[in-house]
C-alpha cells in the first residue's frame, strides 16, 4: 500500500513551520527535492506585483512563548508551531492577564485544540491555545516573548515540467504554506510527490505535465501572473490537490464552468470509489480553485478530495495529525483517487472497430482464455466495449455508457489492439 510510504514522508515533515514566505517553505520543497530531483525551487521576490497582490515580506521567527505569573512557560512555539499567530510581529515586554487576552485565541467549543491562526496582510501578534489551558490562567503578570523579523527576500515554489508526446498539458497543483496540520497541509504534497514520482517513471506520456508546489493563495496568484497566458493555451485538464489524507469519505468541488473533461473524469473516478461521494458546488470553493477558475484565468482545474475542508471538526486545529486524522489507508485512498483520474486522461482516445458485424473472438483466443472467475461478464464487457467504438465515443464515455469503472476495460482494451481489432482515431 503506497499510502503507508506517503505517510511517512508526512511524518518527516511534519514539524517544519511553514508559511506563505521563509525557511520553512524552502524546508519542504528541498525535502520534496529529494524525491525529485528534476524539480526547480523559484522564486518571486519580495514587492512583487502579482496581479492585484503583492509578494510579502519574509517571517522568521526563532522563538516565542508566554510565561506565566508563577514562571511556566505556555505557548511555546518550539514545542507546537501553532502556539504562535502567523506572521506575528516581534514583541517583548510584561502585560496582564486583561490585557493578554486580547492577544489570545481559542476555541470554546473544541477544548482540547489550538487552532490556527494568521494574520498575513495585517501586523498584529497574538497566541493559540487550548480553551482548558485559557480558562485557568491566573491573575497577575504575564511575561511575552515573540523574537521574530520580516525581511525583503522571496517568496519561493517548486515547479516539476515532464514533457510528454503533446505539448497539451495536465495541471496539478498543491500548496505547502501550513504548518503543522495534518489534512488540510501534508496530505497535499505528499501525495502529489508520490504522484509525481509515479509519473516519472512512465517510459511514455501522451500529455506534458505541469506540477506545482506553491504557498496557497499568493503563490498561485503569483504562479499565474507568470505563467497564465501559456497555461490558457495548453491545459487540457488540471486538479488542486488538499485534503487528501483522512479516511472518512470523498469529496469533489467543480471547476467554475462545471462541465470540463476534469469534472467528467473526476466524478467518474469517484462515482466507482465511493458512489457516496460528496459532490459540491462552486460555490463551496476554498482554496486554489479560486484561483485557477477565476474569471479571466478559466483554467479546467477540480479538487479531488477525501474530507473537505472545513468539513471535518479537526479543520485548522491542532487536531488535524497524523495518528486520528490522516491515515495510510486515507492516504492511499487520495492517491489512487488521483492516479486513476490520470491514467484515465492518458488512455481516453477515440477507437473505432475494424471489422463489420462482431468480431469472431474464438478465433483470436479471446473468448475463453481471459484470466477472471467469471468469462462470461468480462466477454460481455469487451462486446459491449466494442460496440460503442465507432470513432465517435471516448474511452470515458463508453465506460460511463456500459456502467464499468474506466480502468477496468484497459486490459481488454490492450488485447482488442493486439489482434487489430481497434484502432486509434
Amino acid at each position: 500500500m503506497i499510502g503507508k510510504d506517503i505517510h511517512l514522508f508526512a511524518c518527516d515533515l511534519w514539524k517544519i513551520n511553514r508559511s506563505i514566505t521563509g525557511e520553512g517553505v524552502r524546508q519542504t520543497l528541498a525535502s520534496i527535492k529529494a524525491h525529485l530531483p528534476k524539480m526547480e525551487i523559484k522564486s518571486i521576490p519580495t514587492g512583487t506585483t502579482v496581479f492585484d497582490w503583492t509578494v510579502p515580506e519574509e517571517w522568521l521567527v526563532n522563538s516565542a512563548y508566554i510565561v506565566t505569573p508563577d514562571g511556566k512557560r505556555i505557548c511555546d512555539f518550539s514545542k507546537n508551531n501553532l502556539h504562535l499567530v502567523g506572521y506575528s510581529t516581534g514583541y517583548e515586554g510584561y502585560m496582564s492577564l486583561i490585557k493578554l487576552q486580547e492577544h489570545l485565541y481559542s476555541l470554546p467549543d473544541q477544548p482540547d485544540a489550538v487552532p490556527y491562526i494568521t494574520s498575513y496582510y495585517e501586523k498584529r501578534w497574538g497566541f493559540c491555545l487550548t480553551q482548558n489551558e485559557r480558562d485557568n490562567l491566573k491573575e497577575g503578570n504575564y511575561k511575552v516573548l515573540i523574537d521574530s523579523k520580516f525581511f525583503r527576500g522571496e517568496l519561493n515554489y517548486g515547479e516539476l515540467i515532464l514533457p510528454g508526446n503533446s505539448q497539451e498539458e495536465i495541471f496539478i497543483s498543491t500548496y505547502i504554506c501550513h504548518p503543522s496540520m495534518a489534512n488540510n497541509e501534508l496530505s497535499g504534497p505528499c501525495v502529489v510527490t508520490f504522484l509525481a514520482k509515479w509519473l516519472l517513471k512512465q517510459k511514455h506520456r501522451k500529455y506534458t505535465y505541469r506540477i506545482i508546489f506553491v504557498p496557497e493563495t499568493i503563490g498561485s496568484i503569483g504562479y499565474l501572473s507568470l505563467n497564465h497566458k501559456q497555461m490558457k493555451k495548453n491545459i487540457k485538464a488540471g486538479f488542486n490537490v488538499t485534503c487528501v489524507g483522512d479516511n472518512r469519505s470523498y469529496s469533489y468541488i467543480p471547476s467554475r464552468n462545471g462541465n470540463t473533461l476534469s469534472d467528467a473524469v473526476a466524478k467518474h473516478v469517484l462515482r466507482w470509489m465511493d458512489p457516496d461521494f460528496n459532490e459540491y458546488s462552486w460555490t463551496d470553493r476554498g482554496s486554489d480553485e479560486r484561483q485557477y477558475c477565476s474569471p479571466g484565468i478559466d483554467l479546467p482545474v477540480v479538487s479531488i478530495m477525501r474530507t473537505k475542508h472545513g468539513e471535518y471538526p479537526e479543520y485548522h486545529t491542532s487536531l488535524d495529525d497524523l495518528t486520528n486524522v490522516v491515515t495510510p489507508a486515507g492516504l492511499d485512498g487520495g492517491y489512487w483517487a488521483l492516479r486513476h483520474s490520470i491514467e484515465i486522461l492518458e488512455k481516453n482516445e477515440r477507437y473505432k472497430v475494424e471489422v463489420l458485424c462482431e468480431p469472431q473472438l474464438g478465433k483470436r483466443g479471446l473468448y475463453p482464455t481471459l484470466s477472471t472467475k467469471d468469462p462470461d461478464d468480462k466477454v460481455k464487457l469487451m462486446m459491449d466495449l466494442i460496440s460503442y467504438c465507432d470513432g465517435e465515443h471516448t474511452l470515458l464515455q463508453i465506460a460511463d455508457k456500459i456502467k464499468t469503472p474506466c480502468w477496468e476495460t484497459y486490459e481488454i482494451l490492450e488485447k482488442l489492439k493486439k489482434h487489430s481489432l481497434l484502432t486509434k482515431c
